[in-house]
């Protein structure tokens, strides 16, 4: 008996794709999973908005810069439309926290009823945008350590290797094998809400320090105030996490956030790349919600509460 329902085929083929992927988003982790996974021999699709990303994508493929100045691209399929990626069986959401509703709106056009959708996003509240959209079924949560910078449109610099962990899904087993056959390290846990915290927790101590100061990550642990705002913002996200019962992978959140932005020092973190570029950040969804579960428990958290909207200041347009 025949299926009636639409597969899931990169444009232009004329044929269903078993090893075809859909990546929500056109920024730097875009760009990165995309490149990796087209050089191990898929056919990736990204969906996203970003006209000047989608247009040099169409031109150029994704182009990745690496040390020494050699730089590759990857040919890959780049839509604003959803229609063309009707059909798709599994499914990376990469897009900012701010993007997330949208995304979950375009997937819904995009995922069949069998389909996945693993959210490897920073922040919190992006799977329960995404859940509410598409329903329990059909959205894994994960998190990944691997870090991308965006120089351009379509045109990314690996930023070191990292892990990506992912919480146990029925439908997640084919996904995994498709993101390790990219070279990615993929790990499977039974509880990945203590997964997100322990990288959030991370975040909201280095993102918007970096973002305020405009400096790398390593430039936090060489002054001594900096440092000591990072242990303190650590400190507080540690504790609403541990309000909530949640335990991290690590026993100090100080010396695991100083570990992180040792291990990434050259690194420009994603919400200073926002910064820079005048681009909405995610620290509603990092610090933001940190403050706001803090409330909750009635736990004083002031450095987070100071950075969020320090941040929220510093991105909003002048009047």
């Amino acid at each position: 008996m025949e299926s009636d329902r639409e597969e899931f085929s990169v444009p232009g083929s004329g044929r269903p794709e078993e090893d075809a992927l859909l990546i929500v988003g056109t920024g730097a982790m875009a760009c990165l999973f995309a490149a990796r996974l087209v050089a191990a021999g898929l056919r990736v699709t990204l969906l996203g908005t970003w006209s000047a990303g989608l247009q040099a994508l169409q031109e150029g493929g994704v182009r990745v810069l690496r040390d020494g100045g050699l730089e590759t691209s990857y040919p890959v399929v780049a839509t604003s439309e959803p229609a063309d990626c009707r059909g798709a069986r599994h499914a990376l959401v990469l897009v900012k926290s701010w993007q997330t509703e949208r995304a979950a709106r375009q997937l819904t056009e995009c995922l069949p009823a069998e389909g996945l959708a693993l959210t490897l996003q920073n922040g919190l509240g992006n799977r329960e945008k995404l859940v509410h959209a598409l329903g329990a079924q059909r959205v894994a949560l994960g998190v990944t350590t691997t870090g991308a910078t965006l120089l351009g449109p379509g045109r990314v610099r690996p930023g070191g290797e990292g892990v990506i962990s992912a919480g146990e899904h029925a439908r997640l087993a084919p996904l995994v094998t498709l993101l390790r056959r990219g070279g990615f390290d993929v790990e499977t846990v039974p509880e990945a809400d203590s997964l997100l915290w322990s990288k959030l927790v991370i975040n909201a101590a280095i993102n918007p320090l970096t973002a305020l100061l405009r400096v790398r990550n390593g430039v936090l642990l060489q002054r001594p105030e900096a440092q000591a705002l990072l242990a303190e913002a650590a400190r507080e996200a540690a504790s609403v996490a541990a309000a909530q019962g949640l335990h991290l992978t690590y026993p100090d959140p100080v010396a695991a956030a100083e570990a992180v932005a040792q291990r990434t020092a050259s690194n420009t973190s994603s919400m200073l790349q926002d910064v820079l570029r005048g681009a909405p950040t995610e620290i509603d969804a990092i610090c933001g919600a940190i403050v706001t579960i803090a409330d909750q428990h009635g736990i004083p958290v002031p450095v987070t509460r100071t950075l969020w909207l320090l941040v929220k200041a510093l991105v909003q347009p002048e009047t």
